[in-house]
């Protein structure tokens, strides 16, 4: 590393390098981290050149801790905003380019330099806008994305089914380290059910992920009580042809069920889930995943606790913590009943509200304690509001 000795100080030297790398096609990546305040959301920033009707933007992606955001800027534009983000927002920057790296760093006293490593980059990377990306959902899934509407015959998702898909990537792709979670034997045949899987998306991307790229051999049954549904995606399984995906008429509450190595609820309606889980437990299946959905049977119980009272007057409080009270009850039934739980954001808030994720891989062994623990923090939240008998109960009942 060599600092630069230059008059020149050193945000507009950067900007210079930035204005000839644009203008002699050297450009590579631009990368913006070190927020200068902690409680900064954005983490990092993102920005490569994209061709977008002919003409050249800098596509910047923001990352938070739980989504990504998109902006394109005109090339006329980054010098400004540039200036902006250097001026105390981040304290480092780093320009990629063909023919070397400049990095731009800022000390906790204020105190400006560049930096100049080797190049990484021998060529200028692609700039299509809408590049292709690597995923789960690979060229060996297009017979049933296709079949099921969410890409063309040319292989190109549809726009209108574009939120769905890339929700079903974002599923697999958390699916994937759950999996990892579990430590299944690659040998060991798997038994998995979803239940209420209406159209069956989720269901073949779950066979398409544990059989065709995670290399397991898991037999997946896809659990829906509209008989037209199932009709209509086992002709699509007909058109894969395999004989270790099936859908089966059913509810959640009756269907038969042997054993289970994984069971998968999104979108349940009220205390549906809690079935869900209430069977996946009797099943013993060592993973179970529930997205719930339209919470409705704790709110007409809900005590209203000082200091919380005054709060719990607005009804919209009362059902926003009533749905979040739920499903934390819901993650320590499954802690009661010798899971390790995880909640995670599924689909973005700015799709739907609907978005969370309660994830259990269950224990093998160990201490009682935090089964112990998890029972007495649910009796501890029933009776501070003042709650009887629910649905989630029968999650741990032995």
């Amino acid at each position: 590393m060599i600092p630069a000795l230059s008059p020149v100080p050193p945000v507009e030297a950067f900007l210079q390098h930035i204005r000839d790398a644009l203008r002699t096609n050297t450009f590579s990546r631009l990368l913006l981290s070190s927020p200068a305040n902690r409680l900064h959301v954005v983490e990092r920033v993102i920005g490569r050149l994209v061709e977008i009707k002919g003409e050249s933007r800098l596509s910047l992606t923001f990352r938070e801790a739980r989504r990504d955001t998109t902006r394109n800027l005109p090339l006329d534009e980054v010098p400004g905003w540039l200036t902006e983000q250097l001026g105390g927002t981040f304290r480092s920057a780093v320009l990629e380019t063909t023919a070397g790296q400049c990095q731009f760093a800022l000390s906790p006293k204020g105190r400006a330099r560049l930096v100049f490593h080797k190049t990484k980059a021998s060529r200028p990377p692609d700039r299509t806008h809408d590049r292709p990306k690597s995923g789960w959902l690979d060229a060996s899934a297009q017979p049933w994305l296709q079949a099921l509407g969410l890409c063309d015959d040319t292989g190109k998702v549809r726009a209108s089914m574009a939120d769905k898909h890339r929700q079903l990537e974002h599923y697999l792709e958390i699916l994937s380290h759950l999996v990892r979670d579990c430590g299944w034997d690659a040998d060991k045949p798997l038994k998995i059910a979803d239940m209420g899987c209406g159209k069956g998306y989720l269901t073949f991307g779950v066979w398409h992920l544990l059989n065709r790229r995670l290399g397991l051999h898991a037999e997946v049954r896809g659990i829906e009580a509209r008989p037209e549904l199932v009709e209509q995606a086992n002709r699509v399984v007909a058109n894969v042809q395999t004989e270790s995906l099936r859908f089966i008429a059913g509810d959640i509450a009756s269907v038969a069920l042997d054993e289970l190595d994984a069971l998968f609820a999104l979108h349940a309606c009220n205390t549906a889930t809690d079935d869900a889980l209430a069977r996946g437990v009797r099943a013993g299946a060592k993973l179970i995943i529930v997205s719930p959905c339209c919470h409705q049977e704790l709110r007409p119980q809900l005590g209203r606790p000082e200091p919380l009272a005054p709060l719990l007057e607005h009804g919209l409080f009362a059902e926003r913590l009533s749905e979040w009270l739920t499903d934390g009850l819901r993650t320590l039934q499954l802690e009661a009943a010798g899971y390790a739980t995880k909640v995670i954001e599924f689909v973005a808030s700015e799709h739907t509200p609907r978005n969370v994720l309660i994830a259990a891989v269950r224990r093998e062994g160990g201490s009682l304690h935090p089964i112990e623990r998890a029972r007495e923090q649910v009796r501890a939240l029933k009776e501070h509001f003042q709650l009887g008998d629910l649905a989630s109960d029968r999650i741990a009942v032995p």
